[in-house]
């Protein structure tokens, strides 16, 4: 009886090493929490997680813009309109007639922003970007209404909102919905869905809102009056994550923004109406917010603890918390 005890007593003490090798290892503690910390420091803790909601991004692309001037004054003769067909038959425009003048051409935006994520739900932003276009003369039937040039460079400055649509969390709430018609003890349905709950989602499906103000660098004509031209736009965005820090995104929408046309004596506008219908795509990477670790002799790659801080073995281009086939 004795004996049995001896070695019942053997057998607790290297059970209890055994887990308390398995709890530190290289100082790794294998017990994740719910809530990790970040910093030792309480401050260090706050700012930490709430680097972690903040991504920069750049982003380019290209833009079809439709222009449109309906056009009526008193004094036609103030404008620089001519006739560029049907020469053999000379025509004039008179204070009586009202001229839809329109045409089409290209533009590329170059973009550079900062966002902030808000509870996986909405994202708020700002930026500037500069943008290169064509501006063509303007036509209605036999007429063209002339620029000094055609090309043209603006910048833009602008906020966003962007409300997430659908996203890893939203796909897991909808597998939820969907697997609730099965009974809980239906083990094969309910592990069919943890199992595609488990699975990585990388894609995130945004509605997307731009406004601001454009500022004229190069104007296609001097005459055009660069105050306050504001301008705003709709797109949906879509997004593939490479890790939790590096995302790649496309994003197709409308952009609608209005320039006047001044004369000096007498004082008359008209309104030149420009639609842009672009297709943009680029690069975004949010802020690590859990540093690298520099524990000597530690290897892990995957995020870990030592002392209940949270750590990453990895840089920010791959995923943390790897599969099986991400490992390379």
């Amino acid at each position: 009886m004795k004996k049995l005890i001896a070695l019942f007593g053997i057998l607790l003490l290297g059970f209890q090493f055994a887990q308390a090798q398995d709890e530190d290892i290289f100082g790794i503690d294998s017990k994740a929490k719910s809530k990790t910390r970040k910093s030792q420091s309480n401050i260090g803790n706050v700012v930490r997680n709430a680097m972690g909601n903040f991504s920069f991004e750049i982003f380019t692309g290209g833009a079809f813009h439709m222009n449109e001037m309906v056009f009526t004054s008193l004094s036609p003769s103030l404008y620089p309109i001519s006739q560029f067909q049907n020469i053999e038959v000379p025509q004039q425009v008179t204070a009586d007639d009202t001229l839809t003048f329109s045409r089409n051409n290209f533009a590329v935006p170059i973009n550079a922003a900062v966002k902030i994520n808000l509870f996986n739900t909405l994202t708020l932003g700002a930026g500037y970007g500069r943008e290169f276009g064509q501006m063509d003369n303007l036509r209605s039937g036999d007429f063209e209404f002339q620029f000094q040039q055609q090309s043209y460079t603006l910048d833009r400055a602008f906020g966003s909102i962007g409300l997430v649509l659908y996203d890893a969390n939203k796909r897991a709430k909808f597998l939820q919905w969907k697997y609730r018609a099965f009974d809980s003890n239906n083990i094969m349905m309910q592990s069919e869905k943890n199992q595609r709950i488990r699975q990585i989602y990388p894609w995130r499906f945004i509605a997307e809102s731009e406004f601001g103000n454009v500022y004229m660098r190069k104007n296609f004509d001097p005459l055009i009056n660069t105050d306050n031209q504001s301008f705003f736009n709709i797109a949906l965005r879509v997004e593939k994550e490479f890790s939790e820090y590096t995302k790649f995104f496309v994003k197709t929408g409308a952009e609608f923004r209005n320039y006047n046309y001044q004369t000096e004596i007498p004082e008359e506008f008209q309104t030149i109406g420009q639609n842009l219908f672009f297709a943009q795509f680029g690069l975004s990477i949010s802020l690590p917010s859990t540093k690298r670790c520099k524990v000597p002799g530690c290897g892990v790659v995957m995020k870990h603890l030592h002392g209940g801080v949270e750590y990453r073995g990895s840089s920010i281009f791959h995923q943390q918390n790897r599969r099986v086939g991400q490992w390379y």
